[in-house]
């Protein structure tokens, strides 16, 4: 296989996986119907990214619908136009960290977790304790992004992290795969969500100590499935779910 042919197909995969996490985002209610923006660098081209038209539901994205643009907003390949603060957030993003995989969104619990003054997450649940270390604060929402130096503070702010929680805004999740970059909003979410719901009962939250997270991160020595293999299994069954419930993106 020649290495344009291989080039092709890594493309292809990445809209196919691309056009399936906005329908599975639908599936777990992280979605705002046409609003929010899921972002991939093309395989192999790095300054250009594939998006989703605006105007698209998120429930009908198919891989052929996905087009290529650039930070200066240009559509090189396909048709549609990438949405402003898409462009100003994401291109930057891709550019300064190196992150293949770009997500943002407005989903429910946690932009309910960042409208309070403090958002913080709390290692109080095993799975929070995952995230401990990769989550960067920005507190300072000054309005829509409409510049690319916005998404460039946004860039410096996440350094080496992979999280940034936006402050009565939402939430941004990179990472180097389609499936790493997705379980980690979907955990996300649902973390965020047990950390609204026990806040709500007003007593004190039990936090786990250092040496726990400390243990729960570390990586186990006898562990049959890495964290990346999990990543790629759990995208997988949930493509499965979204073959059965909300067939065609693959088109």
């Amino acid at each position: 296989m020649d290495t344009h042919t291989v080039a092709a197909d890594a493309i292809t995969k990445a809209k196919v996986e691309l056009a399936a996490a906005h329908r599975i985002a639908t599936i777990h209610e992280l979605d705002e119907g046409i609003d929010n923006h899921f972002t991939v660098t093309v395989p192999g081209r790095d300054g250009q990214y594939l998006v989703l038209p605006f105007g698209k539901h998120w429930s009908e994205a198919k891989a052929s619908d996905m087009f290529v643009f650039d930070e200066q907003g240009r559509t090189l390949e396909g048709q549609g136009h990438v949405e402003l603060s898409a462009r100003c957030i994401h291109a930057p993003i891709h550019r300064i960290t190196g992150k293949r995989v770009v997500m943002h969104t407005h989903q429910t619990w946690a932009l309910a977790l960042n409208m309070l003054k403090d958002n913080r997450l709390l290692p109080a649940t095993q799975t929070a304790a995952f995230f401990h270390g990769m989550i960067a604060y920005d507190d300072t929402y000054k309005g829509t992004a409409d510049t690319l130096e916005e998404g460039e503070r946004l860039a410096h702010l996440m350094g080496d992290k992979s999280i940034v929680f936006m402050k009565n805004h939402g939430i941004l999740v990179a990472g180097d795969t389609v499936a790493e970059a997705y379980r980690r909003l979907y955990k996300m979410e649902r973390v965020c969500r047990t950390q609204v719901l026990a806040l709500s009962t007003g007593k004190e939250l039990n936090i786990l100590s250092k040496d726990v997270i400390a243990a729960v991160v570390a990586p186990a020595e006898q562990e049959s499935h890495p964290r990346e293999e999990r990543d790629r299994l759990f995208f997988e069954a949930m493509m499965r779910i979204v073959d059965r419930e909300l067939p065609g993106y693959r088109d």
